[in-house]
């Protein structure tokens, strides 16, 4: 049984067909095999020879659950590359925007890490208070999928602030490299319009 089901008390009756478990070495499955179906039928010519591996069978209860698996990795890529791509445009545009002002800061002497931290400032607080509106959602998500399992974890508060230290440096290190092109532009550019 697969591990959505309990473990109940068992009964076992000896029926006329024989079941043998056997343990097979490693790198001889093949002769194993053959030795075994030459046994078998030695013993009982005329009956069919049925086997079946036992990690095949334990694979097959748990198909949806890797299915799954997969298909929560390809879409949780996915997701982060679409919204990298969109925090991505979004600095950028932030970061031309702003351009007059940061030309004038660093003309009265702001650093370029002051002008990163300036910039990189109003994107933390977007994945701060994302992080805070879908950290109750995927806890109540994640506990009705682990409810359909016999025996379960119990999800560690420490899971959910991994994700958000992941997604900050995610969203830091795209925001980065648009804030950092913006702190080094030449305030002169900036500013020869005006």
């Amino acid at each position: 049984m697969s591990i959505h089901t309990e473990v109940n008390p068992a009964f076992f009756w000896l029926r006329s067909t024989w079941n043998v478990a056997v343990r097979l070495e490693a790198g001889k499955e093949v002769e194993t095999m053959i030795a075994i179906e030459d046994l078998y039928n030695q013993f009982s010519p005329g009956f069919i020879f049925e086997y079946e591996f036992l990690d095949k069978r334990y694979q097959r209860l748990y198909n949806s659950e890797k299915r799954i698996g997969t298909l929560s990795t390809y879409f949780a890529g996915f997701a982060i590359l679409i919204s990298c791509l969109g925090l991505f445009g979004l600095a950028a545009f932030t970061a031309e925007r702003r351009l007059k002002e940061i030309g004038i800061r660093k003309v009265l002497g702001a650093t370029t890490s002051n002008i990163v931290m300036m910039l990189s400032k109003d994107f933390t607080r977007l994945v701060l208070v994302s992080t805070i509106l879908a950290i109750p959602v995927s806890y109540y998500l994640m506990d009705i999928w682990l409810q359909s399992f016999a025996y379960k974890i119990y999800l560690s508060p420490w899971i959910f602030v991994g994700a958000a230290v992941i997604s900050l440096l995610i969203a830091w290190l795209t925001v980065s490299s648009q804030a950092l092109r913006a702190a080094n532009v030449n305030p002169a550019k900036c500013l020869k319009d005006e």
